[in-house]
Order: structure tokens, then sequence, then C-alpha cells
């Protein structure tokens, strides 16, 4: 194994092994959620759910394997953007705090008078041009930011400014949320006034065509899971071997047994119907 993968082996199982420990809320405010007799205290208390036969321990495991199942894919998106900005470090030699982006807007006014407050908005990484120390490592990204900014149609003459690329990464995005994809497109507007060329870093092929239409529109460049291409415009695991240097599809597949072994024993955990209080 090379010695970098067990860090990066790490910063994405980590969050990954969050979700044995998952239990569900039931609509009440504990962060922890509720253990199997909590549930059954709450449930058994309620005669319509009593009657109904809803107070029992395999309704409790269903309930934590359907919230638990959504808390892993959350998870997996979690540790994808932490292997993928410990990479970017590495590769590029730059410190923790470089590879993060974010920048400030200021918050709705409930009055007549504008809002004085501000809050921070981040997003999953960034790859600040200037800092990475190998000029040859630098022309490399400048080349392909180049081709991206050909590729989204943006003017040349903003090319040259584009000094960061920023990225959010997900390890899928099969949901047609209006609400996050209008946040993503006022992210992508907030980054071109700084000077930063947004990048939508997607781990798997789950995309659905119409958002990533959407976000191309909206000159976000946006790269996907697929294998093959030789395209570093369009696949992430492209853009990763030529443009990063770092080939993380084999890093992938050589540890693949491992990943599997970990996935499998975090959802044999999830499904089983008795839980430790």
């Amino acid at each position: 194994m090379p010695n970098e993968d067990a860090a990066y082996l790490e910063a994405l199982l980590a969050p990954i092994r969050v979700s044995r420990s998952y239990r569900p809320r039931f609509g009440r405010r504990s962060a922890a959620g509720l253990a199997f007799a909590d549930f059954r205290s709450l449930y058994a208390a309620d005669p319509f759910y009593s009657w109904l036969g809803l107070d029992t321990r395999t309704m409790y495991a269903a309930h934590r394997a359907a919230g638990g199942v959504t808390s892993l894919y959350r998870q997996i998106g979690i540790g994808c953007e932490r292997l993928v900005r410990t990479v970017l470090g590495d590769t590029f030699s730059l410190p923790e705090e470089a590879t993060r982006w974010s920048y400030k807007v200021a918050e709705p006014s409930s009055g007549p008078r504008p809002s004085s407050r501000q809050r921070v908005v981040s997003l999953d990484a960034g790859l600040p041009l200037d800092r990475i120390p190998d000029s040859e490592h630098r022309r490399r990204v400048e080349s392909w930011l180049t081709r991206c900014a050909d590729s989204l149609d943006i003017d040349r003459r903003l090319v040259a400014s584009l000094r960061t690329i920023v990225f959010e990464i997900r390890q899928g995005y099969k949901s047609k949320d209006s609400k996050r994809q209008l946040a993503d497109i006022a992210n992508a507007a907030a980054a071109y006034t700084q000077c930063c060329l947004p990048c939508l870093l997607v781990l798997s092929r789950q995309i659905d065509e119409d958002v990533a239409s959407r976000y191309r529109a909206n000159r976000w460049l946006v790269l996907t899971g697929v294998t093959g291409l030789d395209d570093p415009l369009r696949s992430t695991y492209d853009f990763m071997a030529e443009v990063v240097g770092f080939d993380l599809a084999a890093f992938f597949s050589r540890h693949t047994d491992t990943l599997r072994s970990e996935i499998d024993g975090v959802v044999r955990t999830l499904l089983e119907t008795r839980s430790p209080d």
C-alpha cells in the first residue's frame, strides 16, 4: 500500500463509520436520536400507533434502516469531500487552509433598514493557482483551466483573471431540489466575482442530466464519475489523474475489498432488528 493511502482511506471511511450509530429521531429534538426503549415508550403511549402494532422492535429497525441509509449516503459524501481535499493539499503541497474556500454574504433584512450582519458560505474545496509552488504543476492546471473556460464559453478577457478553482464535491446528485440548485447557482456567481472557476465534482455517475445541464448553463464545470473517456473536462477520474496527478480510480480499485467490507458492516448494523439502547 502506498504510504499516503492509509491516510486517504481514513479520510473517506471515518465519516462513513458514523452511520453505524444512527438512530431515528421520530420528530423529537434529540440530536442522538431515540434508542429502542425510548421509541417503545413513545409509540406504546400513543393509542392509535399501539392499536396498529407500530410500537414493535421490527418497526423500529425499519425506521433505523431507512434513515440510516440516507445518513450513509450523506457520510459517503462527507468522506469524498475530505478525501479529495486531502489529495489536493498533498499533491500540490498546499497547507490545509489553502484548500478551503468561502465568501461572505449579507443576511436578509427583517426590517426597513439594510442588515449589517453577514454569514459565511463555504464550498467543499479550493485550488488557488498562485499558491502551487511547483511551476510545472501550476502550468498544467492553468492549461486545463483555459480549456474549461473555452468549453463553458467564458469570455477570454475573463479567463486570465481566474486564479482559483472552487469545488462542490458530491458522491452523487440524484435530487432535483430546486433550493439546493439555486444556492449553487448563487455560489457560482459569487465565485466568478472573486476570480474563481466553480466546479461540481461528482464521484459517481449518478446525476440527473437536467440538473447537470442547468449547472453548465450557469457556468459550472460539471465532472462526473464516468471512466474511459480520457476527458478531464467531463470525467472526475480523468481530471484527478491528468490534472491533479493522482489516480483516484486506481485508489478506489486497489482498496475495493476494504471499502466494500466497511460499507457492508454499516448496512448490516442498520438492518439488525436488535439495536443497543
